[in-house]
């Protein structure tokens, strides 16, 4: 029992350590790769709400958003959208998290023969704020 606690205390802390993402793979893509550079979701006052990132494999894209356990611990009410947007602007496989979730994958993106980005928007009632990665082809 004292064990089991221990083991639920570890896993507890590491979710709560501000700005660390656990490790990230793509549902059905243990194989995925991160393309390009992370970006960061900036709130109104500065700081940093979340992480964007865009992942490939398995012949697709993904964009995938992480917000931070520091910005969640001081915000109600947050919706994350996260897509992958092409060069026409539109958005591939775009997700829009449920109430609070502070990690979401957007669909497959059949984009891989695309310039791409990946989109994250982070929202609180009608104010959101968003941030995109480099754009790679």
């Amino acid at each position: 029992m004292k064990k089991a606690l221990l083991i639920t205390a570890a896993a507890v802390s590491a979710l709560l350590v501000p700005g660390v993402a656990q490790a990230e793979t793509p549902p059905g893509c243990s194989s995925a790769q991160q393309i390009g550079s992370t970006a960061y979701v900036k709130f109104a006052d500065g700081s940093t709400a979340a992480s964007v990132k865009q992942f490939a494999g398995c012949g697709t894209n993904w964009s995938y958003v992480f917000v931070w356990a520091d910005w969640a611990a001081r915000h109600d009410d947050f919706h994350v959208v996260t897509a992958v947007t092409t060069d026409d602007n539109v958005d591939h496989g775009k997700v829009t998290g449920r109430l609070n979730q502070r990690e979401v994958w957007s669909k497959p993106a059949d984009t891989v023969d695309r310039c791409t980005r990946a989109m994250g928007r982070v929202a609180l009632g009608e104010d959101g704020w968003s941030a995109y990665t480099g754009r790679r082809c």
